[in-house]
């Protein structure tokens, strides 16, 4: 077994662990990256609305500071966030933004005089200031106040990706790509890299590490209908999970984004509705001005997305044969700012749908689409149960996000947090040591091996075979609307794939180099297991909040709910043990209506000594 070993190991490769990366790279320590693709073609890249920061560049963000949008990303959250997280993102976003600018990602700018903008999918002219030319522009997304969301077009993780990626080759930075994470290497105690798999040639290769990050991204393909990549499997999340000692935060929290494509299930970006576009029914007729007439289609994702399943369980969705949709209409926009702001939409539409969305409407329904769940981390990145190990980005609970979080908020994590955890990994390493132990290197590579071996002499369901039924499962069962009798059975047959899962099959016959079913059958016990957290955790948390919906309890509960959950997994067990934790350490904003989405909240008593001044520090 080969062996590597480095300073930092970063799982990932996409915005988040680059970032990372970059710090530690930049402060003199060697970096090695993992990455199941090329980086280039990490999911970061498919990111293309952009990213929220409150510059107050253009007319419509005029005024923009980091409280409003703190108070933006508290109210998107439903208060489920650690406020001490999201103060320290609010505040650190613009200066990340000005940072990428200056690495050379290629920003859309201002440029000063008249220009027809939209709201509430209507026309206005507005005149951008001439002291502002050549500033980063910004425009509107869901949930905010303000127009804050930096983009490049409608590619900005693209670009922003392109650009670390070649950082982080002027840095020497060594990158290990087609390679598969499969266990950490740690004593209970300390975390001293992983084990992973090359993809090219089978092999197991052992890294030694001081510091290991899990960026590995979300675990989306635990859904069916999911604007995540194949490669969004969760591989970092079962990693931490199959420690027992490291848990999962708030893993009943995922979001639906609005439109997911029909029937492929590709995004289109939340900028199409930033821009102007508006939901149409089956009748053509603009329906979300009815049910949330102040922000309409830019209304947090969460709301979005069920008052669109609301409107089509009224009979007013679009029959198809691949099920109900609704439809997107950009054509008011235009052909030349589809064409350029919304480019890749219009791409995607016309290869991908047989759609022109100059001329034609875009078919869209709500499609799972981001995981506010993962490995439980403190405000610095490292994550709870094992010292030396970090996570950050969409495989980490940071927890600025709560149970909802705003479009364009994420893919500023990723640099905002990768450049806040960076800089912690740096602090932590200087003067850190570890005794790399190897009892525990081979103990990890022996359960790899034995996982391997096992399936090998496997006699029961193939590895695709679970995964559809698991999939399924969860759309049907854990879905956007969830209830007690629902929660239960999708749980009852969860265990039972789980089951089936320890007699698991190659179809194949072999394991011996590239073989991409193995890669998946590697990967099926723990997404069956990240399953059964997500609905496990739903079950229990008797409340509505943020994207987290229960018919048969539609109360915000701040009383009893104020709370994180934490999803713990021994070896051998049939269910994880949750625990909790309070959401947040204080209160900037305590907790009120979020001013969309309206609904009944238990108000719960805060402390006095909890309560901070708007804007103080910590």
């Amino acid at each position: 077994m080969r062996v590597f070993q480095t300073d930092v190991l970063c799982m990932g490769a996409g915005l988040a662990g680059e970032r990372v990366a970059v710090e530690a790279a930049q402060a003199g320590f060697e970096v090695i990256c993992l990455s199941l693709v090329p980086p280039k073609r990490s999911h970061s890249s498919a990111a293309m609305g952009g990213m929220q920061a409150a510059l107050g560049n253009s007319i419509m963000g005029d005024g923009d500071n980091p409280d409003v949008h703190f108070i933006d990303t508290v109210k998107g959250s439903d208060w489920g966030c650690d406020q001490e997280v999201a103060r320290l993102f609010a505040d650190t976003a613009p200066v990340a933004m000005r940072e990428m600018a200056f690495l050379g990602v290629p920003w859309s700018r201002v440029v000063p005089g008249e220009h027809t903008y939209y709201k509430g999918g209507k026309p206005f002219q507005a005149t951008e200031k001439a002291e502002n030319e050549g500033l980063i522009h910004s425009r509107a997304f869901g949930g905010t106040a303000k127009w804050r969301t930096c983009y490049t077009s409608d590619g900005t993780g693209h670009a922003v990706l392109f650009t670390l990626d070649n950082r982080l080759l002027q840095l020497g930075v060594t990158m290990h790509d087609r390679t598969q994470a499969e266990a950490l290497i740690h004593d209970g105690v300390t975390c001293m890299g992983c084990i992973a798999r090359d993809l090219r040639t089978g092999e197991l290769v052992a890294y030694m590490a001081r510091v290991t990050l899990i960026a590995t991204g979300g675990y989306g393909r635990i859904y069916r209908a999911t604007t995540n990549a194949v490669i969004c499997d969760g591989g970092g999340q079962i990693t931490a999970l199959d420690t027992g000692v490291v848990p999962l935060g708030n893993m009943e929290a995922v979001q639906f984004h609005p439109t997911g494509t029909v029937p492929t299930d590709i995004l289109v970006t939340e900028g199409c509705r930033g821009d102007g576009g508006t939901l149409l029914d089956v009748n053509e007729y603009r329906f979300m001005p009815d049910y949330e007439p102040e922000k309409a289609e830019l209304a947090s994702r969460d709301v979005v997305s069920r008052r669109m399943t609301e409107h089509m369980r009224k009979g007013f969705g679009v029959k198809s044969p691949y099920g109900e949709h609704l439809w997107l209409d950009i054509r008011h926009l235009g052909e030349k700012h589809i064409t350029t702001n919304l480019r890749e939409v219009y791409d995607i539409s016309t290869h991908f749908l047989g759609v022109n969305p100059i001329h034609q409407l875009i078919p869209v329904r709500p499609t799972h689409h981001y995981s506010m769940g993962g490995v439980r981390i403190d405000k610095d990145g490292a994550a709870y149960g094992l010292k030396g190990l970090f996570a950050a980005g969409e495989a980490a609970c940071w927890d600025m996000h709560g149970f909802n979080r705003l479009g364009g908020n994420s893919l500023a994590e990723t640099v905002v947090s990768g450049r806040i955890i960076g800089q912690k990994v740096v602090e932590f390493l200087r003067g850190y040591d570890v005794n790399f132990s190897t009892a525990a290197t081979r103990q990890a590579a022996q359960g790899v091996q034995a996982r391997i071996d096992a399936l090998l002499k496997g006699t029961g369901d193939d590895c695709y075979t679970l995964r559809n039924a698991m999939q399924d499962i969860m759309m049907e069962y854990v879905g956007i609307f969830r209830n007690e009798a629902d929660l239960k059975t999708g749980m009852a047959k969860l265990q039972e794939l789980l089951k089936r899962s320890q007699n698991m099959r190659l179809a194949g016959g072999w394991t011996a180099g590239p073989l991409p079913e193995l890669s998946m059958a590697m990967r099926i016990p723990g997404m069956i297991r990240l399953s059964l957290c997500t609905a496990y955790g739903a079950l229990m948390r008797t409340e509505s909040r943020g994207a987290h919906a229960r018919e048969d309890y539609p109360e915000r509960n701040d009383r009893d709910w104020l709370v994180r959950t934490l999803a713990y997994w021994k070896e051998g067990d049939a269910l994880p043990a949750l625990k909790y934790e309070p959401a947040t350490p204080w209160y900037e904003l305590p907790p009120g209506d979020r001013g969309y989405g309206s609904g009944k909240i238990i108000a719960g008593e805060i402390p006095a000594e909890k309560i901070r001044p708007l804007g103080r520090k910590a």
